[in-house]
């Protein structure tokens, strides 16, 4: 999956704003996460594997994606 199809997951099912990441990591405003992350990925003057910002967003898209509630069951009344 290439940043640009990350970037509209993200658009279309936005993460909560607050999410703990890592036990070290908690993110308290995740829209402006993801910005840093789309800024770096587009300055970074290298190969995307190389890129810092392009890991820290996979890794929270497969964090965003694993820990999310499944919104297709039905909820109990």
């Amino acid at each position: 999956m290439s940043h640009e199809e990350i970037k509209r997951y993200f658009e279309s099912t936005p993460p909560p704003e607050v999410v703990q990441w890592k036990p070290w990591a908690k993110i308290s405003d995740s829209k402006l996460f993801l910005n840093s992350c789309y800024i770096g990925i587009h300055n970074f003057n290298g190969p995307l594997e190389m890129c810092p910002a392009w890991w820290h967003l996979k890794d929270f898209y497969q964090h965003v994606k694993r820990n999310l509630p499944n919104t297709t069951e039905p909820q109990p009344e």
